[in-house]
């Protein structure tokens, strides 16, 4: 698979390219939608969580420990609704052009990482607002992303080839982005959960694990916990690797199913 993305590296990026376009075309505030939608979830999740629920964040304002769980979020929820929908979208292209057809959803993950670079300069301005400075701990962030990466795509490659063979799982996704949102420590500290469920709660969803470990990182100067790390780790690779030969296993029936 690594072979032949690379091999196919350029037409990722032109179809990243492509759908950035089409997404910021004409709109007057451009790449500022990538920050806005997770400006206001943050505006409203410190409303409502910190002041009526009281989500205690320790000295860390909670306006910063909410908008490091939205960047993740909304990378995943960008990938997860756009990716599924890649092959449906491109399949005209997809039966003139041969490719490998795991480009498409990898391209909406590459339109998601550019808008989670937006989001997170907006991040760095935060900290310069409540003069908190990013912790020295920070290069744990790098195998994070590594997870992060991993999780998201392979959901995307799921995803994309089930929406093929059933169209009711499109009508699913705005229920599962509006579900997972909660269900996903964003606006609460993953120590809401059980301590006994956290390692199966990072095992069944990776993003609890790559959340925490941020904020642990950025925010707390710790190192992130090794234990729930590795459980999403290790679940991630299973989805990477269970999506894709899925992928494979049902592409060979996507122009016949469409």
């Amino acid at each position: 698979m690594a072979r032949e993305l690379w091999a196919a590296r350029e037409l990722v990026r032109a179809l990243a390219e492509r759908d950035l376009r089409a997404r910021y075309k004409q709109a007057v505030l451009g790449f500022a939608w990538a920050v806005l939608t997770p400006l206001a979830l943050c505006a409203i999740f410190t409303l409502v969580f910190h002041r009526a629920v009281r989500i205690e964040t320790g000295s860390t304002p909670y306006t910063l420990f909410a908008y490091v769980g939205l960047i993740v979020w909304q990378f995943f929820s960008n990938t997860m609704n756009q990716g599924a929908l890649s092959l449906a979208n491109n399949l005209s292209l997809l039966n003139k052009v041969y490719c490998p057809r795991e480009v498409f959803p990898l391209a909406t993950m590459l339109v998601a990482t550019v808008d989670m670079a937006v989001a997170t300069g907006v991040l760095g301005l935060l900290f310069l607002v409540f003069w908190t400075p990013p912790a020295a701990t920070l290069l744990w962030v790098l195998p994070l992303l590594v997870v992060q990466f991993a999780f998201t795509y392979g959901v995307a490659l799921i995803l994309s080839v089930a929406v093929v063979y059933l169209r009711d799982v499109r009508h699913l996704l705005p229920i599962i982005t509006q579900m997972g949102v909660f269900a996903t420590p964003v606006a609460y500290p993953l120590a809401k959960i059980p301590h006994a469920w956290q390692e199966v709660y990072c095992a069944l969803n990776p993003l609890g694990a790559v959340i925490e470990g941020y904020r642990r990182a950025l925010l707390y100067g710790e190192a992130p916990d090794l234990r729930l790390t590795l459980a999403a780790a290790a679940s991630s690779v299973v989805f990477l690797v269970g999506g894709y030969l899925l992928f494979k296993r049902l592409e060979t029936g996507i122009a016949d199913v469409a």
